[in-house]
């Protein structure tokens, strides 16, 4: 069996050489970060670039009589959802902190408008004692619409969670989000650096004095469920935000709390998965480091367990057990796939960084996998997704002259108040729903859910799980985007 997977690994790489072509990274980088434009809520500034959005969800937090404008849509929808969000912005971070030398200073610039977007409103999200706003918009309502967020009329439903409520998932990665951002303002603005840092450890002791999952809250679950209910158990998110502050702070507080909690919350479970829900293999990531470059031995389990999640995505390897698809693209079931590309390749890069400024390898039994090893994995990902794939189609909007013209979108799809300045109903976005023709808004950046199993990717607004882009596909492909700007061979 291992000898079949070796036999396909080396016959998708013989494909690839046969439709690889040179890529502009630094364009694709900026492509990527203008994404995040197109999904802001809020009041749009003057400098706005996506000039077919508009200002819109001006009444959010008035049931709560508090101001919860801005942040982030996820998707395609009207949605402000807190997890993903967080998260989204966690990678963000993460990417400057990693890869900011790499971006070209403009593009550093947009990374940290980008993630202030998002910090701005989780500050709002935990402006409260002993509460935490987790979402904004019924989904339920919401996605029964098809209508662009400056002409919403839905329900704009306010979730939180009050103490002693459970909201350890939420909470954990907003103290994760605020801590790593607090990092990536530290040399720009220091004062605000502080802030979020404070905010971050507030937002971490409510994770931690009431432990238990968000969607267990009745009233939070029917707005959450299906969408981002905590599928993986909220464990993860406090070692997670844990590991955040810990390298935002240097403060021993922190490195004890993951030391002492890590087998009860679970640090051994699913180190092979990484995104919104699952936080395993990040951590394991994050937290090697600190035995990398810190020499924490006491943390040893960690890395081992990265080690192990490495070696399980290089195809040579004995334990080598990730899918991939006959083209060269990681591949797990369900929804959304390229979540996965990007967040995996984005590890293997930061990982990569690590085991090069020590000189270490991986052993990954039957072989050494060296940094370079994981950046050619990581590299195989990126191009793929940016066009070096059987169909030739770069799955980022926008980039290439090759791309997805009908992304489930309602803001892409909807003709632009600007062009169109008529009120579209909730029923009335049908029809752009329905059309065969491309998308009137071209969402520049945009990475969509991607192609199956088998590779293939059919064109259709309707097909939301490979059509549709999110705030957390792009996020983690910044950074890998930045390495390869600096790092092109």
């Amino acid at each position: 069996m291992k000898l079949f997977f070796f036999l396909l690994h080396l016959l998708f790489l013989i494909q690839l050489t046969n439709f690889a072509i040179a890529h502009d990274y630094q364009d694709a980088l900026s492509k990527a970060i203008l994404f995040f434009e197109g999904q802001r809520s809020g009041f749009l500034p003057q400098d706005q670039r996506v000039t077919w959005r508009a200002t819109s969800g001006l009444s959010d937090g008035w049931v709560y009589n508090t101001d919860l404008t801005g942040g982030y849509y996820d998707a395609g929808d009207n949605v402000k959802f807190g997890f993903p969000m967080a998260f989204t912005t966690t990678m963000l971070a993460w990417s400057v902190i990693e890869f900011g030398n790499s971006m070209p200073a403009n593009e550093l610039r947009n990374s940290l408008v980008a993630i202030r977007w998002a910090t701005d409103y989780l500050l709002k999200t935990v402006s409260q004692p002993n509460r935490i706003f987790v979402q904004v918009g019924d989904p339920n309502i919401d996605h029964n619409c098809w209508e662009r967020p400056e002409d919403m009329d839905t329900t704009r439903t306010v979730y939180a969670v009050d103490a002693p409520n459970t909201a350890s998932d939420v909470a954990g990665e907003t103290a994760a989000a605020l801590a790593a951002s607090s990092m990536a303002f530290r040399s720009s603005d220091p004062g605000y650096s502080e802030t979020l840092l404070r905010n971050a450890i507030k937002a971490f002791q409510f994770a931690d004095s009431y432990r238990g999952a968000y969607s267990d809250n009745p009233n939070i679950k029917e707005g959450a469920c299906p969408f981002y209910c905590d599928f993986d158990g909220y464990q993860d998110e406090l070692l997670w935000g844990a590991a955040w502050l810990r390298r935002a702070t240097q403060d021993d507080t922190y490195l004890n709390y993951i030391q002492s909690n890590g087998k009860t919350l679970g640090a051994d479970d699913t180190f092979n998965e990484f995104g919104w829900d699952n936080k395993h293999a990040g951590i394991n990531v994050l937290i090697s480091k600190e035995v990398l470059e810190g020499n924490i031995y006491s943390l040893q389990s960690y890395k081992s367990s990265a080690d192990n999640f490495m070696c399980s995505l290089v195809p040579e390897s004995s334990s080598s057990h990730i899918e991939y698809t006959l083209g060269g693209l990681i591949y797990k079931p369900g929804g959304s796939n390229l979540q996965h590309a990007t967040s995996i390749a984005f590890l293997q890069l930061v990982y990569a960084n690590s085991l090069a400024r020590t000189s270490q390898t991986v052993n990954c039994g039957n072989l050494y996998v060296s940094a370079q090893t994981l950046r050619k994995l990581a590299k195989q990902q990126v191009d793929y997704i940016l066009g070096d794939n059987p169909n030739g189609l770069s799955y980022m909007v926008g980039y290439s002259n090759n791309y997805p013209q009908k992304i489930h979108h309602r803001g892409s799809s909807v003709p632009s108040i600007k062009d169109h300045p008529k009120f579209i109903a909730c029923k009335e976005g049908s029809i752009y729903f329905n059309s065969l023709n491309p998308n009137p808004n071209v969402h520049v950046g945009a990475i969509v859910g991607g192609p199956g199993e088998d590779d293939v990717y059919v064109d259709d607004r309707a097909d939301f799980r490979k059509s549709e882009p999110t705030t957390y596909i792009n996020a983690p492909f910044v950074g890998a985007l930045a390495y390869f700007v600096a790092n092109p061979a």
